[in-house]
């Protein structure tokens, strides 16, 4: 299972402050009324659950499929659907390369985990390799 650190690391600490603002704010803010309060508290709630998405970003290799969660979506690929990974300068997250020519996006290998993120692409292309369709070929 490959997960992204140092995105996981901000993104709940991220959550923590917005609560403990959004708490403070319902707490102390006495001009607010009943609802104010309550809005507040549902925006940090909001902020929280999509910080959780996106600290929850993962790569599950399994022996015959390859589990992909984003954000907002988790696709399952068989492993000769993907041909390839590519993780191109520039980009902050690497690519799955698919057998249909799209491209797939995995947010849980990002360049801001630097050279864990790239032994983490290294690893799925050693293993695309070996389950992937040029495997049954040789």
């Amino acid at each position: 299972m490959l997960r992204p650190r140092a995105v996981r690391v901000a993104a709940y600490l991220s959550a923590a402050i917005v609560m403990a603002g959004m708490i403070a704010g319902a707490v102390m803010i006495t001009s607010f009324q009943l609802g104010g309060r309550i809005g507040l508290l549902l925006m940090g709630v909001l902020v929280a659950v999509f910080c959780h998405l996106e600290a929850s970003v993962m790569v599950t290799a399994r022996p015959q499929e390859l589990v992909v969660r984003n954000l907002m979506r988790t696709r399952t690929l068989e492993w000769p659907e993907v041909i390839g990974i590519s993780f191109p300068m520039g980009d902050p997250w690497a690519h799955l390369d698919l057998a249909d020519g799209t491209t797939l996006a995995l947010h849980a290998v990002q360049r801001y985990d630097g050279q864990r993120a790239i032994a983490a692409a290294h690893l799925l292309r050693r293993l695309v390799r070996e389950r992937g369709e040029a495997s049954r070929g040789d």
